[in-house]
């Protein structure tokens, strides 16, 4: 797979500050056009996730993105120089949404057709603006492969197929192209994250696949285990990945799906060295809304084209994974013990956080809500906000269950971890477990291992949001929300 993208710019609402483009405090429907313009030609992404998953999503992005910036993609081609790469529901999953896939599907040949009649008015050759779709939550091959033939059979196959006329369809309504589409599996859940190698395996040799792009979640994980088990998940999948890849001579091209916020992996400008150098194995990094929009322009396009310098997609040096998965089996016990204790008062307080994306709400196998044990709690961001905006990092929950073999361990196999940490640690208030049924003690037992430099603007936020909850001052403490979020430059 020639030129695979290494910044896959996406739709994810964590953003704190709105866009300059944004016609109001929701980014929808033509503003997003204009993001993915503005990505492309000002902050340098070479690929845009469009997202139809628990959002309305825009099926005439190709046609509307070439008809108003037809002189920069004269210039540079949809498809070929810069990606637009659709993301659909999981019909295995999300029952009440698997039709919007099929939707999204046909929708790739009439993208097609107006990019074909873009070069015609121009003069330039036709290049296919979509090749691959993302099915998000993949806990098997079969809902890969099950996308796969569905559109090289029934969208792409109908082409010759009669319409009782002596006629094909391609006589009556044109070809269409392209022939097949490349499916990108998104894998969220933890045993399916640690047979990833056998998922991607599958769908290479019956879809006769020889390069298969394959994304990792890095934020649900989180939301479900913990913040350091969702890094040791992925580090072990990524490893049998790579060796699976060796033994069947095929390439792959692994993506991880990394937020700002440290508990959704830390990946914003001041930090993408860290990521970088943690996640050598990985090709495409997600460039999430805060990423983009909290951070001065000039410092997102530096720290972008760092990470295209960067040299990335390399086989990792291994790790142990039964060590790794103990210590996994150690922090999500102690993590889901404290998430049952908050879970009540996490939904409370996610309602104060401020939208960011029009999206609508619906529950699948995870959903739209995310389950951790008996629990329904909100989406990763909307989790992280409502936790951070009392200053309570959940990046600190689930330490009390390492042991000081555990730290040894972590701090040869990913000692970002601890990097990670004190970016958190600095938004932590003592005042939290007042609000939050939390063991102070147990909460901080991970700032043992970090130096802790508190910032003062968004303590008084958070101790702020605190008052005003006990008096039920909405108000105030919507406005402390937004201040505290906009401090530590992301949402959740």
């Amino acid at each position: 797979m020639a030129d695979v993208p290494r910044l896959m710019s996406t739709q994810h609402p964590d953003n704190a500050t709105l866009p300059f483009f944004a016609e109001g405090d929701v980014i929808e429907g033509d503003d997003e056009i204009q993001e993915a313009y503005y990505v492309y030609s000002h902050l340098g992404c070479d690929e845009q996730m469009w997202d139809f998953e628990g959002k309305e999503g825009d099926e005439y992005a190709v046609k509307k993105l070439l008809s108003r910036y037809d002189e920069y993609f004269r210039a540079t081609r949809l498809g070929e120089d810069v990606r637009l790469t659709l993301r659909g529901p999981n019909p295995a999953v999300e029952e009440s949404e698997a039709k919007i896939l099929l939707e999204i599907l046909e929708s790739i040949p009439r993208s097609y057709d107006a990019a074909a009649r873009y070069a015609e008015e121009f003069d330039l050759s036709t290049v296919a603006p979509i090749h691959e779709v993302i099915v998000p939550m993949v806990t098997d091959a079969a809902q890969v492969n099950a996308v796969h033939r569905y559109y090289e059979e029934f969208v792409a196959g109908k082409t010759d197929r009669e319409i009782g006329d002596g006629r094909t369809v391609a006589d009556w309504v044109g070809s269409f192209q392209p022939d097949t589409v490349g499916v990108i599996p998104l894998i969220e859940q933890r045993a399916a994250l640690l047979s990833a190698d056998d998922i991607v395996r599958e769908y290479a040799r019956t879809s006769d696949q020889s390069s298969v792009r394959v994304f990792l979640a890095r934020s649900d994980p989180a939301l479900n285990y913990g913040s350091l088990a969702a890094d040791l998940i992925n580090k072990v999948a990524l490893a049998r990945l790579y060796r699976m890849a060796d033994a069947e001579a095929i390439d792959i091209h692994p993506m991880l799906g990394a937020g700002p916020a440290p508990f959704r992996g830390g990946f914003a400008p001041p930090a993408v060295d860290r990521t970088v150098d943690a996640y050598p194995e990985v090709e495409t990094f997600t460039v999430q809304s805060a990423f983009k929009y909290d951070y001065p322009v000039d410092e997102v396009t530096a720290a972008l084209d760092q990470v295209k310098a960067a040299d990335l997609g390399r086989p990792p040096d291994g790790i142990d994974a039964e060590r790794a998965l103990a210590v996994v089996d150690r922090t999500a016990e102690a993590y889901a013990q404290q998430v049952d204790a908050i879970a009540p008062t996490v939904n409370r307080l996610s309602r104060y956080v401020p939208d960011r994306r029009a999206r609508k709400l619906h529950v699948g196998l995870f959903g739209y809500s995310r389950e951790v044990g008996e629990n329904q709690l909100p989406r990763a961001i909307g989790y992280t906000a409502a936790l951070y905006s009392v200053g309570c990092p959940p990046t600190l929950l689930g330490l009390d269950g390492l042991t000081a073999a555990d730290v040894e361990f972590v701090e040869d196999a990913f000692p970002a971890f601890f990097d990670l940490l004190a970016d958190a640690a600095r938004y932590y208030n003592p005042q939290c477990t007042e609000l939050l049924d939390l063991n102070r003690e147990r909460l901080e037992a991970g700032l043992e291992y970090v130096d802790v430099e508190t910032d003062p603007v968004h303590e008084s936020a958070t101790t702020a949001v605190l008052e005003a909850l006990e008096t039920d001052d909405e108000e105030t403490v919507r406005s402390e929300v937004t201040r505290a979020a906009r401090q530590r430059q992301f949402l959740g």
